[in-house]
């Protein structure tokens, strides 16, 4: 094992602690050691966006973050989305529009899509493919998920 160093960060609004070894990537502390496995692992390069968390409000790809760069600052995973362990306007969107098929890139989209709505709350089909570009998905074509973030794009989103 190498060395170690502590981090502490707000992760969906609660205070986690741990040691971690100095190379842990942020995916991997969130999916390994905090469980939450809703943050995807795909490419490893931050090409296909399926771990796509906001990190100070912010979208990021946390595969190629580490741990420690996370220390002192809020994470929010797909778990913490949403309040209450209801549906985030967009999570309800995405299902109600099938804007899934696998599901596996879901929850990065749906991260991503909520940085692009915070940011432009009312983005053209144009503004949604270019803030989503970051996001692979192998099953969908993307109409419906264009369609599931126009949808959301009409209800109280915040994330």
């Amino acid at each position: 094992m190498g060395a170690t160093v502590r981090v502490q960060v707000t992760v969906n609004g609660e205070s986690r602690e741990s040691h971690v070894e100095a190379r842990t990537l942020l995916v991997q502390w969130l999916r390994d050691e905090l469980g939450l496995t809703g943050t995807h692992v795909g490419c490893d390069t931050t090409n296909c966006g399926a771990c796509t968390v906001h990190l100070d409000g912010e979208a990021v790809k946390c595969c190629t973050i580490l741990a420690a760069q996370a220390d002192g600052r809020q994470v929010t995973t797909i778990e913490g989305l949403a309040p209450d362990g209801g549906l985030h306007p967009l999570q309800e969107a995405f299902w109600e529009k099938h804007g899934l098929q696998c599901g596996y890139c879901t929850p990065g989209m749906i991260m991503a899509a909520a940085d692009l709505l915070q940011r432009n709350p009312d983005p053209s089909d144009e503004e949604i493919r270019h803030g989503l570009e970051g996001n692979l998905c192998r099953c969908t074509g993307y109409h419906n998920i264009v369609e599931a973030v126009k949808a959301a794009a009409g209800r109280e989103v915040s994330a």
